[in-house]
């Protein structure tokens, strides 16, 4: 039986957080074991420039982020992990996908609806500051999912949509020239946690509310201790469901060690008690790749070098596909 292909992309903009390694890198990983599956990971840094125009910080986000999922034990002989800008193919896929993507198509991506929205609340012209990379983005999305023939797509709720935008710009090509594409399915994984940030919102680097994946211990347990909580007291029972610490605690612990932290709210576990445990629990299970992160950060040569080997296999499947792209749509040797 045929593998089945997952594609995940990671966007090179920040410093990865606890959210990102419970919401995608672990889950990820750990589904990148299974040998049905094959796995393509890539760092987006083509996306990073829609809302980044901080050349250091693009380049610093992918050192961090590569060496983060290095660190916590990705495979590089059995996933593809590679750095989206290595393969030349895809941009060039972007622009006949473009030339196949319907601009009302495009109109109605979250986005850019979103950015418009914004703009005509303050006054502004619907358009105001809204760069054809915001606009276009989906159609570079699709060209990365598109160009390895991807089957399963892991993605948030909200991002579905550029999924089944994908899926509708390979349609159209392949009714218009040639069967070439596979049509992605999005796949939404319900039980994988959205973390909530210090202020109790969901957490992202939007809301300056995240704790950073490989503090320093010291540093760890000081974010952890930031988290916000109500003034109950100890002794006072606590709402484990209403609470920041317990959805991060159940996000890191076992059956066993959420039923008993469920417990210990309902007896009124002090805050200040509840914060040491999960920061134990957390720096037990980063702290080995938090030191491995911080020997990979040292060696940057490592990792371009395993970004490039990377590049290597991605691009045995992407000047494949893009041949027979050429092919279809006419550009190819005069015969």
């Amino acid at each position: 039986m045929a593998k089945q292909r997952v594609l995940t992309g990671i966007t090179t903009t920040g410093t990865p957080h606890l959210g990102n390694y419970v919401g995608a890198i672990r889950p990820a990983i750990e589904a990148s074991r299974d040998d049905a599956v094959e796995s393509f990971f890539f760092l987006a840094d083509y996306h990073a420039l829609i809302k980044c125009q901080d050349p250091d910080l693009v380049r610093q986000s992918t050192k961090e982020i590569a060496a983060t999922w290095l660190a916590l034990g990705l495979d590089t002989d059995n996933a593809v992990f590679y750095r989206q800008s290595d393969i030349p193919e895809i941009p060039e896929l972007t622009w006949v996908l473009n030339c196949n993507a319907a601009k009302g198509l495009m109109n109605r991506a979250h986005a850019y609806k979103a950015a418009v929205q914004a703009n005509e609340e303050a006054g502004e012209d619907p358009d105001f500051a809204v760069t054809m990379g915001l606009f276009s983005y989906p159609v570079l999305m699709a060209a990365d999912i598109l160009m390895f023939n991807a089957h399963k797509i892991p993605v948030g709720k909200d991002q579905i949509q550029h999924v089944e935008m994908a899926r509708d710009i390979a349609g159209r090509f392949n009714h218009n020239f040639a069967d070439v594409f596979t049509l992605p399915e999005a796949v939404v994984d319900d039980s994988v946690a959205v973390l909530q940030g210090l202020d109790g919102r969901k957490m992202s680097k939007s809301y300056n509310n995240t704790i950073p994946l490989f503090l320093t211990e010291k540093k760890l347990k000081k974010h952890i201790n930031k988290i916000k909580t109500n003034l109950l007291e100890p002794g006072e029972p606590k709402d484990p469901d209403d609470s920041t610490v317990f959805q991060v605690w159940s996000a890191f612990a076992d059956a066993v060690e959420t039923a008993r932290m469920r417990k210990e709210f309902e007896n009124g576990i002090a805050w200040g008690e509840a914060k040491k445990q999960l920061f134990e629990l957390v720096n037990d299970e980063i702290g080995a790749a938090r030191e491995r992160y911080n020997e990979l950060m040292d060696d940057p040569g490592y990792i371009e070098e395993t970004l490039l080997k990377g590049a290597e296999r991605a691009r045995e499947h992407s000047s494949a596909l893009i041949a027979n792209v050429r092919e279809a749509v006419g550009i190819s040797a005069i015969r």
